[in-house]
């Protein structure tokens, strides 16, 4: 019985993941690309979800969980014939789409919260960027990735007021604690992890300040299907070092020694094809003289 539903999960998996997966195998020293089957969330524990938090799934999120509950893919480079893990692209399960900034940071009492450290400076700033997330009741923030430690990518519901709106959207909250706006939907937001390939720090290439340089050369190896990363090829070409993976994770063959004795040979065959015509003139000649 439980092999029927790992089944029919497989093909579902196939087509979220954009082909990907071929992608990725077939580039130059990837090595390990695995893809976590997930089955679908429980109906059940969705609207469980939806009461406890008490607000409502977006749609597109809510189909995906019913498609498989989360995501998880990751490949690694093989370094000196070692992998090393490299990409990885994560959407938390149901079970762990928890809400940030309701307790306390530590387990002291009276410990400052995230909402202590809301800035209200700069709120309400410009027409052209959308207001940001507040972690207090203002908002309600849900971590979808946790981005291995190099910030959180959230669901954010801003407008709470008298009652939660169903308006969403994705944001990216560094590990300085400030907000950058990702997409509107999470079927863009799911679309950008894919083409990105889970490149470690591609969220900060939609922050004011990039990736940091060490991320850039991984950038420039395997670059993601999205061209619009305009924000990489700034001031890129000046410290970043252009690596070319065919040639960085070229397989060691004696290609050299053969190179060194084509050229040799032809000489000497040409050599001696010069030398030919004057052999025979002379031999001719010889012949002329004892006759």
């Amino acid at each position: 019985m439980e092999e029927k539903p790992s089944a029919g999960i497989r093909p579902h998996l196939d087509k979220l993941t954009l082909g990907v997966t071929r992608i990725l195998e077939t580039s130059p020293g990837v090595s390990d690309v695995t893809l976590v089957e997930k089955e679908p969330a429980d109906r059940h524990a969705i609207i469980s979800w939806e009461q406890k938090n008490a607000c409502i799934l977006p749609e597109d999120l809510k189909n995906f969980y019913l498609m498989t509950d989360g995501f998880q893919m990751t490949w690694s480079v093989k370094i000196d014939d070692t992998p090393v893990p490299l990409g990885s692209m994560v959407i938390n399960s149901i079970s762990k789409l928890c809400r940030l900034g309701g307790s306390s940071m530590y387990t002291v009492p009276n410990a400052p919260s995230l909402a202590d450290l809301e800035d209200d400076t700069d709120e309400e700033g410009n027409e052209d960027k959308p207001d940001k997330p507040h972690f207090d009741s203002r908002s309600l923030i849900f971590e979808l990735d946790p981005c291995n430690g190099n910030g959180k990518v959230c669901l954010v519901y801003k407008h709470t007021k008298p009652v939660v709106s169903p308006d969403t959207e994705i944001w990216f909250l560094d590990r300085a604690l400030y907000w950058h706006f990702l997409t509107k939907t999470f079927t863009a937001y799911y679309r950008l992890l894919i083409t990105h390939l889970g490149l470690p720090q591609w969220q900060y290439a939609f922050t004011s300040y990039g990736v940091s340089p060490q991320a850039k050369q991984w950038f420039n190896m395997y670059k993601p299907i999205t061209i619009n990363t305009t924000l990489l090829s700034e001031e890129a070409d000046s410290f970043v070092n252009k690596l070319d993976p065919n040639k960085v994770f070229k397989s060691k063959n004696k290609t050299p020694v053969m190179k060194k004795k084509q050229p040799s040979q032809p000489a000497g065959v040409q050599k001696s094809n010069t030398n030919m015509p004057s052999t025979k003139t002379s031999s001719l000649a010889g012949n002329s003289s004892r006759k």
